[in-house]
């Protein structure tokens, strides 16, 4: 395991504050979340495989945040993913996680802030490495801080073709499953199930890749509660004609909605995408543009 195995956290412990140099979440172990962890710039947070983190249902917000420089390598396999959820078990009773990089976005400036513990991300390295996510599934996320900021189950934020993501699950959140803010990031192998807003989400000119995509919403008669669109994707909400366009390519997508007369595509505000393979059901209108 080498470095990887150097300062393991005890199993059991709270995590919390910040991480200002390299740890490692043990393998098989449990760990509880309490407030914001966040992994300061030239730390790596490595989470092996098994780990399970559990967030405290209390008055306090509980989140993970990745800053500019920082890495978080978070390698589950199939047979021991790494999960991470909530003491409640209901949608919306923890903030997710927050990865900031250094790839373009098109917000203003070239920089934008994170909608969820105000770090910068931005810039001009659309190979900038963030780590590693394989095979973990976020549970009960979309912690609302206000009407406006509300936590989807793993947001990228600039994040560059250097990090690897593959094989990660979005179950039960309350606001969106994976948001993409800008960035050159591929994804493949990504679940999002039973999300309340958007299975899928990007905006501010991501133009990554996003291969075995698979979006379920269950009925709300049963769930509890209604989903918005399996996939919802704007260039950039201010200035449709920002750039770098936004502009994935999407190839193998199954996308079953709820039932509902709402969109399942919603492709809106400038965006552009190529999309091959893609199966969409369940929603009244499978694939608007405005």
């Amino acid at each position: 395991m080498g470095e990887e195995a150097e300062n393991i956290i005890p199993d059991g412990t709270e995590l919390r504050a910040s991480l200002t140099e390299n740890a490692t979440l043990g393998a098989g172990n449990t760990y509880y979340l309490t407030g914001a962890y966040t992994v300061e710039e030239g730390a790596t947070l490595n989470i092996q495989e098994g780990v399970t983190i559990i967030a405290r249902y209390d008055d306090t917000v509980d989140y993970i945040l990745v800053k500019q420089g920082a890495k978080i390598n978070a390698i589950g396999t199939a047979e021991n993913p790494i999960v991470m959820t909530s003491e409640q078990e209901e949608a919306g009773a923890w903030g997710g996680i927050h990865i900031c990089g250094r790839a373009h976005t098109n917000a203003e400036g070239g920089q934008g802030s994170s909608e969820i513990g105000g770090a910068t991300y931005g810039g001009d390295d659309d190979s900038d490495n963030s780590g590693t996510l394989q095979y973990v599934r976020v549970e009960y996320t979309g912690y609302a801080f206000d009407e406006e900021h509300e936590a989807n189950g793993i947001s990228f934020y600039g994040v560059g073709n250097g990090t690897t993501v593959d094989h990660c699950v979005a179950y039960k959140g309350s606001d969106d499953g994976f948001e993409f803010f800008g960035g050159s990031v591929n994804v493949s192998n990504m679940v999002v199930i039973s999300c309340s807003d958007d299975s899928f989400d990007w905006t501010e000119g991501w133009n990554g890749k996003g291969t075995d995509l698979v979006a379920y919403q269950e009925p709300e008669a049963t769930l509890g509660y209604n989903c918005d669109c399996l996939i919802e994707a704007d260039n950039n909400g201010d200035n449709f004609d920002s750039t770098p366009v936004a502009h994935p390519t999407l190839n193998n997508l199954i996308l079953v909605g709820n039932g509902s007369d709402s969109q399942g595509v919603r492709l809106r505000a400038g965006t552009q995408v190529t999309m091959d393979n893609a199966q969409v059901c369940g929603k009244g209108r499978p694939l608007t543009v405005e």
